[in-house]
């Protein structure tokens, strides 16, 4: 599943949600949009896992639960808990990354 956030409420998905992917972006990057359909398809491939897009400029609370420093990053969350991140626009990077947690 892939949703975008439309208000600062990541917090409450990584609750409600045992395995979430975020990718941190913002609507000027463009490896950002390079990455979004390659985020998009691992989605549609691990319905498992909450894959959640949020705008690292327009939500301050969701983007403190990572440290988020150059875009995309990408983080992830089990069981409510931050568990790794990573800064890429690689596909084999956020694979690895993702591949952790599910």
């Amino acid at each position: 599943m892939l949703q975008e956030l439309s208000q600062d409420n990541l917090s409450e998905i990584i609750a409600n949600n045992d395995t979430v992917v975020v990718q941190y972006s913002a609507t000027w990057c463009g490896n950002c949009r390079i990455m979004k359909p390659k985020v998009k398809k691992l989605a549609s491939e691990l319905d498992n896992i909450t894959f959640v897009i949020a705008d690292a400029e327009k939500f301050p609370e969701s983007r403190k639960l990572a440290t988020v420093d150059n875009l995309p990053t990408f983080a992830t969350f089990k069981g409510g808990q931050f568990v790794n991140q990573t800064q890429t626009n690689k596909f084999d990077v956020l694979k690895e990354l993702v591949d952790e947690v599910a």
